[in-house]
């Protein structure tokens, strides 16, 4: 019996989509289907190249054609990331979805979770820019290795600097001496960060990830003022101390009507040289964070020498050293965030159409 495109596409199209957790019929993200003899081909667009999807519904798709008859299905994968709501007057609008990385404590590793997550978006063939909003105390060009002054081709907008493939912007890059400090009131705070948004060329961005400064102070009021951010991650170590601050940029959030995409849990535990896990700042912390969120727990990162040396060398250590366990640790955080930057758009706006076209992934080193 010759294979029947039309059972060939309901069977597929009744292939649910993980994420979502709806059928692909249901979300129309099943494109060109042909068949030739007993073989067949089709294109399915998924949101986020960063999502680890795409290898579950490719092979429910070729079980899906198998069970229909088909001997061969070949399945091409298309992703288009979905937006944030871009008003008007909103400072970058091409920038697809804009996420604060933020706690309430200083040094529980906010510049290290935003590094190595937007390195981890970026090798998953997402488009990335990493913002330094840490404005007194900005650490992103050590960790990304990256020294020099942002130029203007045209006299109106800022070239950010790149790395890694990565747009980067900090108020680093325009001191003269890295050990000066920056004495600013809060007005001055929010002209920077405005222009920093607004007069920077980002372009067109997936994900753009911002450091921010602790507490709840003026760079957070003037972020969550001035555009429409996707939702913030809350970075928080295991233990109560670190606790008290969290819940208080939780807050923070809530009052603002900021969506939290997940928690990270940094300095979880430590691995010893005969693999015993060692939970040297208590356990549990993030956790307790995200039931206070109301938001998944999206990884815990452990305690790992490399993630400080890479970092210290200007190599975050998803770049450096992606097989090790910190580093498969970022991945699999980004990863999730992915796919509930996906999960929040769609509750908040449904299954509107992105701005732009389905493009391939691109093969990244």
């Amino acid at each position: 019996m010759a294979l029947s495109r039309e059972a060939l596409q309901t069977a597929l199209g009744n292939v649910v989509d993980p994420v979502l957790n709806k059928s692909l019929s249901t979300l129309k993200t099943l494109k060109d289907l042909t068949v030739d003899g007993d073989t067949a081909k089709v294109t399915v667009e998924l949101f986020s190249p960063a999502s680890g999807a795409a290898e579950t519904v490719k092979r429910q798709l070729v079980d899906a054609a198998r069970a229909s008859g088909a001997s061969a299905l070949d399945v091409e994968v298309i992703f288009a990331v979905r937006t944030r709501q871009v008003a008007s007057d909103d400072p970058c609008p091409e920038v697809k979805n804009v996420i604060p990385v933020m706690s309430g404590k200083g040094g529980v590793g906010k510049s290290t979770v935003a590094a190595n997550l937007a390195l981890a978006l970026h090798r998953a063939g997402a488009r990335v820019g990493l913002l330094d909003a840490d404005i007194y105390g900005p650490s992103v060009p050590t960790m990304m290795g990256i020294m020099g002054r942002p130029l203007s081709r045209d006299g109106k907008n800022i070239e950010p600097l790149e790395r890694f493939g990565m747009k980067i912007m900090s108020i680093g890059f325009l001191l003269e001496d890295p050990k000066q400090a920056v004495v600013w009131r809060g007005p001055m705070i929010q002209g920077a960060l405005q222009q920093f948004l607004k007069d920077v060329a980002w372009g067109k961005l997936d994900y753009l990830i911002l450091d921010l400064p602790p507490g709840t102070g003026d760079v957070s009021l003037t972020l969550f003022q001035r555009l429409k951010v996707t939702g913030a991650v809350m970075v928080t170590t295991p233990q109560d101390v670190a606790l008290i601050d969290v819940y208080k940029s939780v807050s923070m959030c809530q009052k603002l009507n900021v969506p939290i995409l997940g928690v990270v849990e940094n300095m979880s535990y430590f691995l010893d040289s005969a693999g015993v896990r060692h939970e040297i700042f208590g356990r549990g912390g993030g956790a307790r964070a995200a039931e206070f969120a109301k938001a998944p727990l999206l990884g815990q990162v452990p305690l790992d020498a490399l993630v400080r040396e890479w970092g210290d060398n200007g190599t975050p250590v998803v770049q450096a050293q992606p097989a090790s366990p910190a580093a498969l640790a970022f991945r699999d955080i980004g990863e999730r965030l992915a796919d509930r930057v996906t999960q929040s758009l769609f509750e908040q706006y449904g299954g509107a159409a992105p701005a732009e076209a389905p493009r391939r992934l691109p093969i990244l080193r």
